[in-house]
This record gives structure tokens, C-alpha cells and sequence, in this order.
């Protein structure tokens, strides 16, 4: 992980109560395990947790999309680090891995060749309860093979736009959060995330053309929100793979800012070579 000389006001300076889903993502999934990270971690998260669900209800599960056109942006690493921060804070967590890369099933330690996964319960031929995977980061729909093809095997079947949300409908009252890590694609499984996820977080690297493809995204949003899925929201952008010892990185941030007024969260994800060597 990355290092902070004084941590506590690393907590104080970024995590908002609006962001503080994003700031358990600065440390990578295998940090986790350190004696000093979760002791960071315990020590702050009642004050902001308590004053986020008073703001949001207890009982209220919310989905949320991981989801961005690009590939490589950091999605999996985003929706993995959550999931796992989020359990750690006694939190009661779901990922949903919809990417038939299966990179957030292998990375929650599920093994990606299991039997049966979410495409399965998608189209019936298991319960959603018989496709979750217990772990200690929290429980998993993994992805599996079957889902490379579903995107056409699944243009024929009726109300194909609800399928994933009328599934996680079927679980969700067990969880406070609901994770969705979303392909690299705008197609059905994509706009099927969408359908079933109460807010976006979008995450864009701090690198050359990292609005590309934005704009499309947003009017699919925009798109989804007026004829699908009314309560979809954007809940924030996140800049990650940051280097802010360079100019482009700081242009990105600004043009991101400028497109995303109020949506860009205060907490970035700095590059860091160990990161990317940590699975």
C-alpha cells in the first residue's frame, strides 16, 4: 500500500462521510491483513459509518455499479478493495462479479471454474441463494465462462433489461451494500447493472484519454434513468493509477472536475508499483 506519514489526518482530510466508501479503497486488498491498517480502520469507522447510515437508513441495502467502458481503469481493483474494507468494518457485503474476465471472483479467492456462478441464476437454472460463495471479504456471485456468451444468449429472453435486479432483489435485503463490477463494454450486461444498481461509480485513470467514451456512458445513463431505471444516479467519479508528480495527471483531474462538477471524489488512488504486484 501506499504510505501516509500521518494517517489519522489522512482520515480527517478525505474521509467525508459522502466518501467514505472510496477511502477504505486507498488500501490495497492484501493490506488488509496488517495489524496496522485495521487498526487504522476500526479506530475511525463508527463515527463516519453511524453518521452515514442515520443519513442513508440502516436498513437500506444500495447497489452500486463499478462500471466504465475503458478497460484497465481499475474497476475490479476498486469493487475488490471495497468489498473487503467494508466487511472489515462490519459491514455486510456482496460483490457481484459481472465481468466474464471473472478478475473480482479470483480476487475475492473464489475459483473462477466454479460450476455454478451468476449467469446460472440469471437464467433460472439455479437459486441465487445456491450461487453464493461465503468468504471472510465477504460473499460472492462469481463469474464463470458461461457468461462470456450472454450477451446473446440473453437478447431473446423476456424482461433480459431486469434480469440481474429482479436476482440480487431476490438476496438484497441480507447485505448493506451491493457491489457490481460491471465489463469494459456498454452492452446487455452492462445495461443489465444498470438496471439493477441504485448509483455508478465510475472510475477514471489519471492518464491520456481518460474521457474517451465518458460522454457515452453518461447518455446511456441518462438514457436508462428516463426509461428503466428512474433512481439511477451517479454517486461519484473516482481517480485512480494518479500521479500527481506530473502535469498530464493534474490536467486529467482538472478536465474531470470540469465535466463532473461536485462528483469527483476527494480521495484518489495514487499509482503504486506494489499494488499492481500484490495479487
Amino acid at each position: 500500500m501506499f504510505h501516509v506519514k500521518h494517517p489519522r489526518l489522512f482520515f480527517c482530510r478525505l474521509f467525508h462521510v459522502k466518501h467514505f466508501l472510496f477511502l477504505f479503497s486507498a488500501f490495497p486488498l492484501f493490506s488488509l491483513q496488517r495489524p496496522s491498517t485495521l487498526a487504522i480502520i476500526n479506530e475511525h469507522k463508527h463515527f463516519y459509518l453511524i453518521g452515514y447510515f442515520q443519513k442513508v437508513g440502516a436498513h437500506v441495502a444500495k447497489t452500486i455499479a463499478i462500471v466504465n467502458q475503458k478497460g484497465g481503469v481499475g474497476k475490479t481493483t476498486t469493487c475488490v478493495n471495497l468489498a473487503a474494507a467494508l466487511t472489515e468494518a462490519g459491514q455486510r457485503i456482496l460483490l457481484c462479479d459481472f465481468d466474464p474476465q471473472a478478475n473480482s471472483t479470483s480476487g475475492m479467492g473464489v475459483d473462477k471454474t466454479v460450476s455454478k456462478g451468476i449467469y446460472d441464476a440469471l437464467i433460472g437454472e439455479v437459486p441465487v441463494e445456491a450461487a453464493l460463495v461465503h468468504t471472510k471479504y465477504g460473499d460472492v456471485l462469481p463469474s464463470n465462462k458461461a457468461l462470456a456468451g450472454a450477451g446473446i444468449e440473453l437478447i431473446g429472453m423476456e424482461r433480459r433489461e431486469f434480469l440481474l435486479r429482479d436476482a440480487l432483489d431476490k438476496v438484497k435485503d441480507r447485505y448493506d451494500f451491493l457491489f457490481i463490477d460491471c465489463p469494459p463494454s456498454l452492452e446487455l450486461l452492462t445495461l443489465n447493472a444498470l438496471c439493477a444498481a441504485d448509483a455508478i461509480l465510475v472510475p477514471v485513470q489519471g492518464e491520456y484519454y481518460a474521457l474517451e467514451g465518458l460522454s457515452d456512458l453518461m447518455n446511456t445513463v441518462r438514457i436508462v434513468r428516463r426509461s428503466l431505471n428512474p433512481r439511477l444516479e451517479l454517486d461519484g467519479v473516482l481517480l485512480t493509477m494518479f500521479d500527481g508528480r506530473t502535469n498530464l495527471a493534474l490536467q486529467v483531474a482538472e478536465e474531470v472536475k470540469h465535466y463532473f462538477p461536485g462528483k469527483v471524489y476527494a480521495t484518489v488512488i495514487p499509482r503504486n508499483v506494489r499494488l499492481s504486484e500484490a495479487p
